[in-house]
């Protein structure tokens, strides 16, 4: 018994002892712990206007933009401006052998993003972002319209989600003051 929590305890110790030179050197994407609101990275992003991406997925990739880059509802300037192209797709893998009617189906949509600095037209990043939802069909048609329309909710909350991020960590890297220098 005595050797078990002997081992235990060194193994408790050598993991510290591992951790310990690393406790400096990992760093909040938003900043300290100050809170989103606080930090340099948190009011660029609010800066952020996003342009109309038209299509009902489009509304709701740019809802979500909006509110993951000023979930705040301040008021800011902006000083960036980002244009998102959506292209969907809708594809039916599985069929019915009996009835020949699809039985799900899978929603894909792709966006690609351009973020740049406003009055300068200078770009900041750009690249393209994907998900794909599926969902189940039913002989209820209702139930396939909305299910088709939560697929595609879902999407754009990853989709916005993704660029969301990326925008902030080629920020992020950037820094404040060098955030319109073309990389």
């Amino acid at each position: 018994m005595w050797s078990f929590s002997k081992a235990r305890f060194f193994g408790a110790l050598l993991a510290l002892s591992a951790a310990f030179p690393l406790a400096g050197c990992v760093e909040p994407l938003y900043g300290v712990s100050g809170g989103l609101d606080n930090s340099p990275l948190a009011s660029e992003l609010q800066a952020i206007e996003v342009d109309e991406i038209p299509g009902r997925i489009g509304h709701y990739v740019r809802n979500e933009l909006i509110y993951g880059f000023n979930g705040t509802g301040s008021t800011v300037q902006p000083r960036y401006r980002l244009s998102v192209t959506l292209r969907e797709r809708v594809q039916t893998p599985i069929l019915d052998t009996v009835t020949g009617r699809a039985t799900s189906a899978t929603v894909v949509a792709d966006a690609d993003y351009r973020l740049v600095a406003w009055p300068q037209n200078v770009e900041i990043t750009k690249g393209t972002a994907f998900n794909i939802a599926s969902y189940d069909r039913f002989s209820n048609r209702f139930a396939n319209v909305r299910a088709a329309r939560d697929a595609e909710i879902r999407d754009a909350k990853v989709i916005a989600d993704s660029i969301r991020t990326r925008v902030a960590t080629e920020m992020a890297a950037r820094g404040p003051a060098a955030s319109l220098a073309p990389r």
